[in-house]
């Protein structure tokens, strides 16, 4: 059998989801993943009092646990401490999702389902049938569907989400694409990293899953996150990543 399930879920003002989050989750995983599973919060000092919760979710449930951090630094560099910790404890499989409910953790079956059945990385996707977004304005609609179309066009990948965020990854195939190496912080690191599985010669699989607008609390989204993902995004097709090891497990 392979090592168990962890979910990451990188934190930063979210005391008016968390709670909720991990017990719908919890629910899921207990179900999809027969390996067994593991939570890991990470979170990043949320000023409202997350980290406390986490900690009481923690000493709560024994298939919890939380990493605090001194300060907001940035999703990215939460996600790849929160992969680093998860592959050191022999994780069989590592999630990534959001933790406001916009992502929904009934979906946690169909990510698995796809890795248990051979996906290297199973990718929830707004944008492929049956996929879809709710609650958004048009304008931002639009935008971000236009941004995902720029830079698979840009880059020449099939993938039509590449700034989706709810993603499942087979542990070798998570090592084999190098993610310590991305240094982007928002939807920037989601497309390298998702570039970088496809560079490795992984096997990318998108399921269909409907994102909603986060249950409460303020979106996270900034102009220097949407500015970085401008420049990066490009950077990418004038330096790729090192041609990577391809993936023979």
């Amino acid at each position: 059998m392979p090592g168990a399930a962890w979910l990451i879920l990188p934190t930063y003002e979210e005391a008016e989801n968390l709670e909720a989050l991990v017990r719908a989750a919890r629910a899921v995983l207990a179900e999809a993943a027969p390996e067994g599973h593991r939570i890991l919060v990470v979170d990043d000092a949320s000023p409202d009092g997350t980290g406390a919760i986490a900690d009481r979710l923690a000493a709560a449930h024994g298939d919890a646990e939380v990493l605090h951090r001194p300060a907001k630094l940035g999703l990215g560099s939460a996600y790849v401490r929160g992969f680093d910790h998860a592959l050191a404890r022999g994780a069989g499989h590592v999630i990534q999702m959001d933790a406001d409910f916009s992502h929904d953790p009934r979906d946690l079956r169909l990510l698995l389902a796809a890795a248990h059945a051979g996906a290297d990385l199973a990718l929830g996707s707004r944008y492929v049938p049956g996929g879809g977004v709710l609650g958004w304005h048009p304008v931002r609609r639009a935008v971000s569907r236009g941004g995902c179309r720029y830079a698979r066009e840009l880059l020449g990948v099939p993938v039509r989400d590449l700034t989706g965020g709810f993603k499942c990854f087979r542990a070798d195939a998570l090592r084999a694409l190098g993610y310590g190496e991305v240094g982007a912080q928002g939807y920037a690191f989601q497309v390298e990293v998702t570039f970088r599985a496809l560079k490795a010669g992984l096997r990318v699989v998108e399921l269909p899953i409907v994102f909603s607008e986060r249950r409460e609390g303020a979106s996270k989204m900034t102009w220097p996150i949407a500015l970085e993902a401008a420049w990066r995004v490009p950077a990418l097709r004038s330096r790729p990543p090192r041609e990577l090891p391809k993936s023979g497990a």
